[in-house]
């Protein structure tokens, strides 16, 4: 996946609906709900409230990183497992628009920075 792209949904129809609240879902199971979600074009992000499975880590994802949503049921999946997402950076609220700090999101997410493959 470029880096570009990463910070965009993938389809534009998942931005239609407001998507906090949704819960979250790895590869490998439920990790949590959004506690937060942009639609900025470009820039789009999503912040994952991992609540007590992790002791309530936030941690913020590339919207590029989405496999699906399904909004009948309220659920984003994502490509990536809970470990990879457990072991992100933590959501840091001053930062979050940071160009650096989403350079650095951008490596750990992206293809190169931590060697995953989409699925």
């Amino acid at each position: 996946m470029e880096t570009t792209g990463l910070w965009s949904y993938r389809d534009q129809s998942w931005t239609t609906e407001q998507l906090n609240g949704y819960s979250v879902e790895a590869i490998d199971g439920g990790i949590g709900k959004i506690d937060e979600a942009s639609d900025d074009v470009g820039a789009s992000y999503i912040v994952v409230d991992t609540g007590p499975w992790i002791f309530g880590k936030k941690v913020m994802l590339p919207a590029g990183v989405i496999s699906r949503v399904d909004h009948d049921d309220e659920q984003v999946f994502f490509n990536r497992t809970k470990d990879q997402i457990k072991e992100a950076p933590e959501f840091d609220a001053d930062l979050y628009r940071d160009d650096a700090y989403r350079g650095q999101l951008g490596s750990y997410y992206g293809e190169g920075g931590a060697g995953w493959q989409d699925r």
